[in-house]
């Protein structure tokens, strides 16, 4: 076990855990929401440091991240746990297992190990995914802090539940660059009540950690999982792609995603194409400029110039067919600014 971080102790024993917005009271001996910290007689305990459950190089356009060094590899990995419980998780396995009472004895990965592993496969990131990187911070914070003192970027992909406190620890220092390069945060609707049921979690926290987010440099990209009846009224969608537009910046990309089904919501059947369409064309009628379709091969994959309309860069799948942005981030047709991280920011020089 690794001593937590954010944390504070009080005079019963308990402690209150200031990782996530759960603002978790813990008794002694009892665990937290995410079920992976655990209260020892008043200290507070992670239970999955360094316990990688999943590694992969993938490419950076699954995360999805389509305007941070496209066609690039991305050093994948992941510690189990999750502070949500979405009913639809693909990852569920992994991300659920502390909760469903699986077995946490996993051997232990240094974070020199998974920086080493990034290196040797010639990835320009590391990527914090599969589960939700916040319940397994410590580690990923000694990860991030390797990695950038070898050239590598972090990247998170995150429910975006992180407190001000926790992305406090990302910022940048006197003497230390910003840690966090990029990041995809999952939008997964607009409606409270729809948190609150699906998720046991708030709508207003992730606003908050996306606005901060932006707020400290970090290039950010918003996913929303369309899912047939429950978050795809045009009313939800309008105020998702709003908020983007008006908190977020226009240039900001969101990804509206095609549901399948999987773990305990095998009810609804997967998104009509055109409802994904609806959704792409209210992100566009928003004034959003970056909007694409994702779980949906060969269609609205295509990044086009906001200025002249021409199409700069080609996708299929995760691959990139064709980026015809320039080594300024501009369209080479009327030199309009592409917004995007284009070099590896913590590339050495």
């Amino acid at each position: 076990m690794h001593e937590a971080m954010l944390y504070e102790r009080r005079e019963d024993g308990s402690v209150t855990c200031h990782l996530c917005a759960h603002r978790c009271n813990i008794r002694t001996g009892h665990k937290g929401i995410c079920a992976v910290r655990e209260n020892h007689d008043g200290t507070l305990y992670s239970l999955v440091y360094g316990k990688v459950i999943s590694q992969a190089v993938d490419p950076i356009e699954k995360k999805p991240l389509f305007h941070f060094l496209p066609g690039s590899t991305s050093y994948s990995f992941a510690c189990p746990g999750c502070n949500f419980r979405c009913q639809w998780c693909q990852n569920w396995q992994i991300s659920q297992l502390p909760r469903l009472g699986g077995e946490l004895d996993l051997p232990d990965v240094n974070p020199e190990a998974i920086v080493a592993g990034a290196s040797r496969y010639g990835c320009a990131s590391i990527s914090y995914t599969y589960t939700e990187p916040t319940v397994y911070f410590e580690y990923a914070y000694d990860v991030m802090r390797l990695a950038h003192r070898q050239g590598l970027a972090n990247v998170f992909v995150s429910n975006g539940y992180m407190t001000p406190e926790c992305l406090d620890m990302l910022a940048p220092r006197e003497g230390s660059p910003l840690l966090l390069d990029a990041a995809n945060i999952d939008l997964k609707g607009w409606d409270d009540a729809f948190y609150r049921r699906f998720t046991g979690a708030h709508v207003e926290p992730v606003l908050e950690s996306l606005r901060l987010l932006k707020h400290m440099g970090v290039w950010v990209e918003v996913t929303t999982l369309i899912i047939p009846t429950l978050n795809d009224d045009d009313a939800q969608l309008r105020s998702i792609a709003s908020f983007i537009a008006t908190d977020l910046g226009v240039d900001t990309p969101w990804h509206v995603t095609r549901f399948h089904p999987d773990f305990q919501m095998d009810n609804i059947g997967p998104t009509p194409v055109a409802s994904l369409r609806r959704a792409h064309q209210i992100g566009l009628d928003a004034g959003l400029h970056y909007v694409y379709m994702g779980n949906i091969a060969g269609d609205g994959e295509t990044t086009v110039c906001p200025g002249c309309g021409r199409e700069l860069v080609s996708r299929s799948g995760f691959r990139v067919l064709q980026n015809s942005i320039s080594a300024t981030g501009t369209c080479p047709a009327c030199s309009s600014p592409i917004a995007g991280v284009w070099t590896n920011p913590a590339a050495k020089s």
